[in-house]
């Protein structure tokens, strides 16, 4: 049976996301992106997404779809072959960012979702990037696409998802930690410690990127992502 991937996008992200990625990796498995707009809890975002997956599969995400990859050890851990963090954090949100998020929650359910998310942008890529109009174009198309009702469901995800620093001690399946080397959104800090704390764990920062390198540098991740899942699986 062919190897299955699952990816799991982050927020205002869709499929596009993860486009060159799957268009390379198709070759040697079924690659599978989950729908996160249907949901407002990353456990049910999970559940929703296990429904379609075999015995045994893979799992990559990025920023929520890092929580949700964290959520799916918990719901489906023994059926993970190879896991994939990227640009995400183990950590629950603090106080400030839940007000953070409550604040922009408002906003949207007002008819602010256009600011909002242009507001999101900056801290999306690298600086360098933000002039980049076909780049930008895609993650505007995605945002919309994704719209404000989903977007409302997904920050209250993210705002309500629990801790994960004790869940990955537990991990004993091969994991890949990766963070775009100047993400100012998910330091990489934070994947450091989530390193240090995955018994399994290789860490990888991809250099000249924001919070999304699957639209940054799509090259070195579908790289990385190759050597990890498919050729030393």
């Amino acid at each position: 049976m062919q190897h299955t991937i699952l990816f799991l996008p982050g927020l205002l992200c869709d499929a596009a996301l993860w486009h060159a990625q799957t268009e390379s990796l198709s070759k040697h498995a079924t690659c599978v992106v989950a729908d996160m707009t249907k949901d407002d809890s990353i456990s049910a975002m999970v559940s929703r997404a296990l429904t379609d997956m075999p015995d045994t599969f893979s799992v990559v995400g990025l920023s929520m779809g890092g929580y949700a990859a964290l959520d799916v050890m918990r719901q489906a851990g023994a059926r993970v072959r190879r896991l994939v963090l990227m640009d995400t954090s183990a950590r629950a949100d603090d106080a400030e960012r839940i007000q953070r998020r409550k604040n922009l929650i408002a906003r949207v359910a007002q008819g602010e979702f256009e600011a909002v998310i242009e507001e999101h942008f900056p801290s999306f890529v690298h600086p360098s990037r933000l002039t980049d109009a076909p780049l930008m174009g895609t993650i505007r198309a995605s945002a919309h696409a994704v719209g404000p009702g989903a977007y409302i469901c997904e920050q209250t995800a993210i705002m309500n998802r629990p801790d994960s620093l004790g869940l990955l001690g537990d991990i004993h399946c091969p994991t890949l930690v990766m963070c775009g080397a100047e993400d100012a959104l998910t330091v990489p800090a934070l994947h450091h410690e989530m390193a240090d704390h995955i018994p399994t764990a290789t860490l990888q920062m991809i250099d000249g990127s924001g919070h999304l390198p699957p639209l940054e540098k799509p090259d070195a991740v579908n790289t990385a992502l190759h050597a990890w899942l498919i050729k030393d699986a």
